[in-house]
């Protein structure tokens, strides 16, 4: 069973007013929009065409949970810096939290489920720049020396000295999040805006727009330790459980574990839990890793080795026709042209679909054809 579904965006601050409008082909209102989500997450359910939420149609044929969130994100400027738990951190999480009463919905509340949420993103604007994991601290140093000899940016020096780089970070981090680095962080943020490097301009520009954001938030300095990534339409990042992350501007196709489990490291008004973050964060630095698909016959294949999702993303041009296998409900996002998705199994009427448009493909089907002219993204369970 092929279902036509659409949802509408969701406004969050940081958003573009931009980038989903030129998506899908309208004129932009002036209003943030953020994502949209494709599944059945009852937070923001896709509809059919008539009017049904997918969560319900799901039920209504005794169908599990979609494992898996897909979303379209459009950053206009940082999101929060975020890790997520393992499986297994976010079962006994969710259990403390169970027993200590507090409610799911409190704003104080970590872990919403007890399930891990590892997410991928893939580019779709010229470019896409995000913030992953923690930079080696050789290369920090050589930024702190473009911030100058500031109080805040020799605090910053200070704490970062030693051979032990992961307990430097994680020491620098509970500092930076603690409260009491205040003085030192308005001080990084006035280097920050006078700074000039030719190698880390990019960062400096990035690190620029953060400041103007948050200028008192001690985010400010767990972004300066973070890696830069750009990235280029098609090219991919995943975020395994333990790494920070925070995308700042562009759009992307976004997949993910189905869950709401987020531990946040600064660059938000929402509650940061700076004991736990540090507990199920892994601080070792590290260049953040490009990931570029394994492109076969048309289908690129974004392989991040996670039960809950694969991702295939599927160029056609007209007269070509595109087979793509899958294993368990799909959901078929286009993102560029006009492309048609059908059955590969029987004869049924191939549904039309434009950009920002999806279809939903039940259990059932083992394959969907694509054609048309444009790029689909095809997601659907992982491998076991």
């Amino acid at each position: 069973m092929l279902i036509p579904i659409s949802n509408v965006p969701r406004a969050y601050a940081w958003g573009s007013t931009t980038l989903i409008p030129e998506l899908e082909g309208r004129e932009p209102d002036g209003a943030t929009e953020a994502e949209i989500w494709y599944g059945d997450h009852p937070g923001s359910p896709s509809r059919t065409p008539d009017g049904v939420t997918l969560d319900v149609l799901r039920k209504e044929r005794g169908e599990p949970a979609l494992p898996f969130l897909l979303k379209v994100l459009a950053a206009g400027q940082s999101l929060s810096i975020q890790a997520h738990p393992s499986r297994a951190q976010a079962a006994e999480g969710f259990a403390r939290e169970e027993a200590a009463g507090i409610a799911r919905d409190a704003p104080e509340r970590t872990y919403r489920d007890a399930n891990h949420k590892p997410e991928i993103i893939v580019a779709l604007s010229d470019r896409f720049r995000a913030l992953v994991g923690l930079r080696p601290l050789a290369d920090t140093r050589r930024l702190l020396d473009a911030l100058g000899d500031g109080p805040g940016p020799e605090a910053l020096r200070r704490r970062l000295q030693g051979d032990d780089e992961p307990a430097a970070l994680r020491e620098t981090l509970a500092w930076a999040l603690s409260g009491e680095a205040g003085d030192a962080v308005a001080d990084i943020v006035r280097a920050v805006r006078v700074a000039t490097s030719e190698e880390f301009a990019e960062e400096l520009d990035v690190l620029r727009r953060i400041c103007d954001d948050f200028p008192g938030d001690g985010g400010v300095v767990v972004a300066l330790l973070m890696n830069l990534v750009i990235l280029r339409p098609g090219q991919a990042l995943f975020a395994p459980a333990g790494v920070l992350h925070a995308y700042q501007d562009g759009l992307g196709v976004e997949l993910m574990a189905a869950s709401d489990n987020v531990l946040r490291g600064g660059l938000t008004p929402k509650h940061v839990d700076v004991g736990e973050l540090l507990r199920i964060l892994d601080t070792r630095p590290a260049a953040a890793p490009v990931l570029e698909p394994e492109l076969v016959d048309g289908l690129a294949r974004y392989d991040v080795g996670v039960p809950d999702f694969a991702l295939t993303r599927v160029t056609v041009s007209e007269g070509a026709e595109r087979r793509v296998g899958i294993a368990g409900p799909a959901i078929a996002l286009v993102t560029r042209g006009t492309v048609r998705v059908a059955s590969a199994d029987d004869e049924s009427v191939p549904v039309e679909v434009t950009p920002g448009g999806a279809v939903f493909a039940s259990a059932d089907e083992r394959a969907l054809t694509v054609s048309g002219d444009g790029d689909v993204f095809v997601a659907q369970p992982g491998a076991e």
